[in-house]
């Protein structure tokens, strides 16, 4: 067995991970809006909107600090450890890397974290989270 074959693995698990995570802020906001359109109750559900809010904030903090993602670091990291120096070891690896990493100006990602972060506060004020308290008053 190769001594480099767990570190490529953990690498591609932390890939997945770092692609769920932007699953999550960029889903999240569709479900929100779609999901307040079609009154879905759940959707608004604090600790939901919370972690939405919470994770676009740091990578909006992330962005305007200029420092990297600690996924990406890590990853990177991993793929060393591995002696990986290309993104052509696994189904993962390629296609989601192709999914999440892409070239451009670093004010591209300021501006575009920027107001996408500036839209899930717009989507927080516009339609509030409700918390299990609030949402019992209604019924009563």
């Amino acid at each position: 067995m190769r001594d480099d074959l767990p570190y490529q693995l953990l690498a591609d698990v932390v890939l997945t991970l770092h692609f769920t995570v932007v699953a999550f802020v960029v889903g999240g906001l569709v479900l929100v809006i779609i999901g307040n359109l079609s009154n879905w109750r759940w959707i608004n559900a604090f600790w939901f909107r919370l972690a939405h809010l919470g994770a676009i904030a740091v990578v909006a903090a992330e962005v305007w600090l200029g420092v990297t993602c600690p996924l990406t670091t890590l990853e990177m990291w991993l793929r060393s450890k591995a002696r990986a120096t290309t993104y052509s070891g696994s189904f993962i690896e390629h296609w989601v890397q192709r999914a999440l990493y892409y070239e451009a100006p670093s004010w591209v990602f300021v501006l575009g974290y920027s107001l996408f972060g500036l839209l899930v506060v717009a989507t927080w004020l516009y339609y509030p989270p409700t918390s299990k308290h609030r949402s019992n008053e209604k019924d009563a």
